[in-house]
């Protein structure tokens, strides 16, 4: 049976909305949303299926999602808007802006090592709670406390958590504001984005559950827990259904609290693709944007355990997790669970893709993948997989 898919879709981009109708009729998605512009034109913004496993309501076109690091790009565009009015330099000591920071060896810490994973503190030395990741102030204080793990701006390692406690306090140093009512103002607020980084309760009702992602097959070796990996993905845990919570809803978690749907990660991404502007309206200069993208980490991630290139914000071209990005001036992340944002300067070109049925894995966005190679096929570019 053919699932019902909504939206605008034009008719060169029908094998995505075709796509799309397979993944939700066979149930590998649940509910999802994905959203195209290219040239500044939105080509294809499609919605369909269910708001839970458990929430049979549709998905609608206002519809809601935690988006997990998804997230991370839009905290990243909060900071390099600053950089862009000369209120932050990418190359500075985080210090210059938190002296704080400076501690335990970390003075040499540039404002581009946090947003490119390579500060060395991808995780807290000591436990911490999720209600004490929540109050972002003092989880950030512990942070800048701590020596590096490893020496700064030599190698990556994913800062699964840490990334938006680091970068939000560096946003309310300069600006005397928190990370979310920033990128309310400053982001969300121009470009008319329904995206949230902190979302307020009275839009419970129309955020979809998450639906956790098949057990992962067994490693077959133990995790040593003194590795970085560990100490950065065990310490907090967070279950998907804290998800569901008020409390995680609400904190300002700038690494993978944010929620929006695919029109929204796309308006606000593509002020990248757009170089500096979208929806006609620009935010950012290109020289800021030419910045972001400049190679800052690469190699094996420590975290990740797979080669990536970080510019200041996102992976910076092609990568063995999405094989379907292109080389050249293109940027992309992507959510545990398969959450997924692509920027092609080349090809002024968006795409989001934003589930509530996850996947196994933090970097696996397949279906994601599916239709962004089914994108460029309909540009007459053929690039990676467009199977489901």
């Amino acid at each position: 049976m053919t699932a019902v898919v909504a939206g605008h879709c034009q008719d060169r981009f029908a094998s995505l909305r075709a796509l799309l109708e397979r993944s939700l009729a066979s149930g590998t998605d649940v509910g999802a949303s994905v959203c195209v512009s290219v040239g500044g034109e939105v080509v294809v913004d499609l919605h369909g299926g269910r708001m839970g496993e458990h929430d049979h309501r549709s998905w609608a076109a206002e519809t809601i999602v935690n988006v997990y690091s998804v997230t991370k790009p839009m905290t990243a565009l909060a900071v390099l808007l600053l950089v862009d009015r000369g209120e932050l330099e990418l190359d500075a000591p985080v210090s210059r802006y938190w002296p704080e920071f400076a501690a335990a060896g970390k003075d040499g810490v540039e404002v581009g090592h946090l947003l490119s994973h390579t500060s060395g503190v991808s995780g807290w030395a000591d436990p911490i709670t999720l209600k004490e990741l929540y109050d972002t102030e003092p989880a950030a204080a512990r942070l800048a406390e701590q020596p590096p793990w490893w020496p700064p701006g030599t190698r990556s390692g994913y800062h699964a958590l840490s990334y938006g406690h680091l970068l939000g306090e560096l946003v309310r140093r300069v600006t005397g504001t928190s990370l979310g009512r920033f990128f309310a103002a400053e982001l969300a607020a121009p470009l008319a984005a329904d995206f949230h980084i902190g979302t307020p309760p009275e839009y419970a009702d129309r955020i979809a559950t998450l639906v956790p992602p098949p057990a992962m097959p067994s490693r077959g070796t133990a995790w040593d827990p003194d590795s970085i990996a560990a100490r950065t993905l065990t310490n907090p845990v967070v279950p998907v259904s804290v998800t569901s919570t008020p409390g995680w809803r609400g904190a300002e978690i700038g690494a993978a609290g944010g929620h929006g749907n695919a029109r929204s990660v796309a308006r606000v991404q593509a002020l990248l693709s757009g170089r500096g502007e979208s929806a006609g309206v620009r935010l950012l200069s290109e020289r800021t944007v030419r910045a972001a993208l400049r190679p800052r980490g690469q190699g094996t991630d420590l975290v990740l355990g797979t080669s990536v290139r970080f510019g200041a914000g996102l992976a910076v071209g092609p990568a063995a997790a999405v094989p379907a990005v292109p080389g050249g001036d293109v940027c992309w992340w992507a959510g545990f669970g398969g959450s997924l944002v692509v920027n092609d300067l080349d090809r002024d070109l968006t795409l989001a893709y934003v589930p509530n049925a996850m996947e196994p894995g933090l970097l696996n966005p397949s279906r994601g993948n599916a239709l962004l190679a089914a994108t460029y096929a309909a540009l007459g570019e053929a690039r990676g997989s467009a199977a489901t």
